[in-house]
């Protein structure tokens, strides 16, 4: 029996829910064929996959591992626990969830600290009256420093934080905080505010690869049809099909539809009975028909796009020029 290939995904919450639909979209089914306890699954179509169910933080870990071929998992997550991780892994989607933002946090009460700037004229201040530096609460413990240093900022020290970080400054176990926030709404109700240079990372949930993973022939192939169901399933999104036929339909005509309305001609330009077929961005659908039927379509009909598969793969190809093909 040949080795599995292994994706793995969030094992709870939204995060799965919103990978499981992910999947789902590009017509590759998540399933737990041994209930829903059960930490392993499969993939519909592709009887070598296993799926691992597993914490968004043990994802990254497996990545950098190499004990996972693919995982879904956020930004932050990889940038903190895997060192040097673009050599180690490649981010090779950005999947439109689990968006947040890891931010430097201090308290309101504050008023002259907005940068990072005043937090370090602060840290030194804090230092040389209280004979100690300020403690910063974080999970993110090398994104901190990594970040801190850039902005040249010194006089601090980290308490590692296990629980609610953003109580940190009011229970008096740290000064000011790094943690992530979607809208900041829990930040302001303990008494805290990002500072305006303080965004350290913008996070997503992302469909990551592996480079230590064992990728022989074989899992080169079923990531290439993984990457083709995904990329025919974002194009389908990003056009509807539109149809019409009319004797002055032309090359030209077509070049000022893509020109102006962004349309693609699929299948080239008319046939000799004047019938054309072309992809519409959905918001020029209206302006695209009004354009047709000016030139004399008489009837333009418009339907919507399951997937729409290419000859060139550009999610495989960034594969294959990671893993040095």
């Amino acid at each position: 029996m040949s080795t599995p290939f292994v994706v793995a995904v969030p094992s709870k919450g939204r995060l799965q829910e919103n990978a499981e639909a992910f999947f789902a979209q590009a017509n590759l089914t998540l399933s737990k064929p041994r209930g829903s306890r059960e930490y392993r699954g499969t993939m519909s179509c592709l009887a070598n996959v296993e799926i691992a169910y597993l914490s968004a933080s043990e994802i990254a870990a497996q990545l950098a591992r190499g004990a996972v071929h693919m995982g879904i998992t956020g930004e932050d997550l990889i940038r903190e626990n895997i060192h040097n991780a673009d050599k180690r892994v490649m981010l090779i989607e950005s999947l439109g969830f689990g968006s947040a933002n890891v931010v430097v946090a201090v308290p309101q009460a504050w008023i002259d600290v907005r940068t990072m700037a005043d937090l370090d004229d602060v840290a030194t201040s804090f230092r040389a009256q209280h004979n100690h530096r300020m403690r910063v609460a974080t999970k993110y413990i090398n994104l901190t420093r990594n970040f801190f240093a850039s902005h040249g900022v010194v006089d601090y020290r980290i308490v590692e934080s296990a629980g609610a970080t953003e109580g940190a400054p009011a229970a008096g176990t740290a000064e000011l905080i790094v943690d992530i926030t979607t809208t900041g709404a829990t930040l302001a109700a303990n008494g805290l505010k990002v500072l305006d240079d303080g965004v350290m990372l913008r996070s997503h949930a992302n469909l990551v690869a592996s480079r230590d993973a064992d990728w022989s022939d074989s899992a080169r192939e079923t990531a290439r049809v993984i990457l083709d169901h995904i990329a025919a399933s974002a194009r389908a999104r990003k056009y509807k099909e539109v149809r019409t036929r009319f004797a002055a339909c032309n090359d030209a005509l077509l070049a000022e539809a893509h020109s102006r309305f962004g349309v693609v001609s699929p299948f080239g330009g008319p046939t000799s009975s004047g019938m054309v077929t072309l992809h519409c961005p959905p918001t020029q659908l209206y302006a695209l028909s009004s354009f047709l039927r000016d030139y004399g379509a008489e009837t333009v009909s418009i339907a919507s796009l399951e997937y729409v598969f290419d000859r060139d793969n550009p999610l495989f190809a960034k594969l294959q020029t990671f893993l040095g093909q």
